[in-house]
């Protein structure tokens, strides 16, 4: 038992120097007991033993440890956080003596599974509960029992259940990092004034004969309303031309030529020279957002496998690169809105008509396309836009924050380290996919959003952790922050003032090379 604890204290705490702690990102955030089928395993805590004072052996320390991310090894890992199975309350409460002695066990096993999930309790407060229960005599559910410690067990054993029923969830929970909705989605609060004023005004811009797109640009800079993004997105990628007779020909005839491109292309998939880059391919798309079940389904993975290998032997300068997989998200997520009221991340695509799919599936594919024109030379054969890019971050922080830069130069961290991700990605490893649409409303606002404004956000992005990185004294700490910020809770206040810092940056900084460089 010893040994147990022993081994467990030196594996669970994080405080301790030496014990390994896995790395997470926005989007792959620490995992919750509470979303998972099964529960730590041998994890009792006694509450007949407990005592007012602090732990004074190294036994007691080590149990004081465990709290509710402990994790058992040999558990299975449930990511998307299906319902568990229905819990009832436990039988046999007027039975004999013999129930009642495998009753106590059970509530011994649920008391523990309950004081992990609920909000800690001093030793004091514990105490004073089972005075209290000394005190209201032997009598439990009308029956009585033979000490107040079997009283205890039996009445939190049903609390403990109850505690439990009540949290059960009516379907899948889906993680924060992983809900996809904004203040203009459904469920949530009526529209303010400001709000649908915007919206007026976005759909009096769209409803023109020819709509001025760079009056459309300079409101869509500030967020464009859910309502209205998938036909702004088309006009601002270029997809969709500014004249509004012409936009529904065009939408016709490039979803044609789209899948023209499948008919022609996609059964060389399996051909010697393509099947490299159709199995990276394939082997990355279950990778993608793992924690939404949109991107599970196997009719959203076959649509990606379709808009990425196309996209790849089209543009055989680059090719496919690990990192475009996650460009098409957005896109989809955006079009897909457009026939969805409820919950985008539980939908069942498979449930809307075949041609609608199709037509989502094709303007994802011609936007994105729109997009990576811009920043081709970020996945060229040794991505020289992303090395010259991450080498412009630097300089630019170095200007903007020296104690940051020398920082990093103190404990040798390289911003290649941590700033090529930013770049390949477009930050959508470090924000929730909700933060990365409202980021690209900007980007797409932008001339160069995507090519040039992001160099600014991402230094904005690194200023924004400032007294957390200055707070880290060493490599192994700098690299952990900066590759698991937590952005978990952030929403579009927070990215507007992330956007808000870019902009005045690059007022600053984009057109004065003087004072860009040392």
């Amino acid at each position: 038992m010893a040994t147990e604890n022993r081994i467990n204290f030196w594996r669970r705490n994080a405080k301790v120097p030496g014990s390994v702690q896995p790395v997470y990102g926005a989007q792959h955030p620490p995992l919750d007991p509470r979303l998972r089928r099964t529960y730590p395993k041998d994890t009792k805590p006694k509450f007949n033993n407990l005592k007012s004072k602090k732990a004074s052996s190294f036994h007691e320390f080590a149990r004081s440890t465990n709290d509710a991310w402990d994790i058992d090894e040999e558990e299975d890992v449930d990511f998307l956080g299906l319902p568990a199975p229905t819990l009832s309350l436990p039988s046999g409460l007027h039975s004999t003596s013999t129930q009642n002695q495998q009753q106590n066990q059970a509530g011994d096993t649920e008391t523990g599974v309950s004081q992990k999930l609920a909000a800690p309790r001093t030793e004091a407060q514990n105490l004073q509960d089972v005075q209290e229960e000394d005190a209201e005599g032997e009598h439990v559910n009308g029956k009585v029992v033979k000490s107040s410690s079997d009283a205890h067990l039996n009445t939190s054993s049903v609390r403990s259940t109850l505690q439990k029923q009540q949290s059960l969830p009516v379907r899948p929970i889906i993680p924060l990092v992983a809900r996809m909705s904004d203040q203009n989605a459904s469920g949530a609060p009526p529209m303010t004034v400001r709000e649908k004023s915007r919206l007026d005004k976005f759909k009096q811009l769209l409803a023109s004969p020819n709509t001025d797109l760079e009056e459309l640009r300079k409101h869509s800079w500030s967020g464009i309303p859910r309502e209205v993004r998938p036909i702004t997105w088309r006009l601002l990628s270029g997809y969709l031309p500014a004249n509004k007779e012409r936009r529904e020909l065009v939408l016709k005839r490039k979803r044609e030529e789209y899948f023209g491109f499948i008919e022609q292309y996609y059964h060389s998939r399996t051909d010697e020279h393509y099947k490299d880059t159709y199995r990276q391919i394939h082997i990355d798309i279950p990778r993608t957002n793992p924690l939404i079940p949109l991107f599970q389904q196997p009719v959203v993975q076959e649509v990606f496998e379709r808009i990425l290998f196309i996209w790849a032997i089209r543009h055989p300068a680059s090719g496919y690169v690990q990192g475009i997989n996650d460009l098409v998200t957005p896109f989809f997520v955006v079009f897909l809105s457009e026939f969805v009221t409820e919950d985008v991340e539980n939908f069942e695509v498979a449930a809307l008509p075949l041609e609608t799919q199709r037509n989502i599936e094709a303007d994802s594919f011609w936007c994105m396309s729109k997009l990576l024109d811009g920043i081709q030379d970020n996945y060229t054969f040794a991505q020289p836009g992303i090395q010259n890019k991450v080498k412009a971050l630097e300089e630019l922080v170095s200007r903007i924050d020296e104690d940051i830069h020398n920082h990093f130069k103190r404990y040798e961290v390289e911003y290649l380290q941590f700033a090529f991700r930013w770049m390949n990605n477009l930050l959508m490893r470090e924000l929730p996919l909700r933060c990365t649409i409202r980021l690209w409303d900007t980007y797409q606002a932008e001339a160069e959003g995507f090519s040039h404004f992001h160099l600014y956000v991402c230094s904005a992005f690194l200023i924004e952790w400032r007294k957390e990185i200055l707070s880290m004294v060493d490599f192994q700490g700098l690299l952990m922050l900066l590759q698991n910020l937590p952005t978990i809770h952030w929403g579009n206040e927070e990215v507007g003032l992330l956007l808000a810092e870019a902009y005045r940056l690059k007022y600053m900084f984009a057109d004065a090379p003087s004072h860009y460089k040392r």
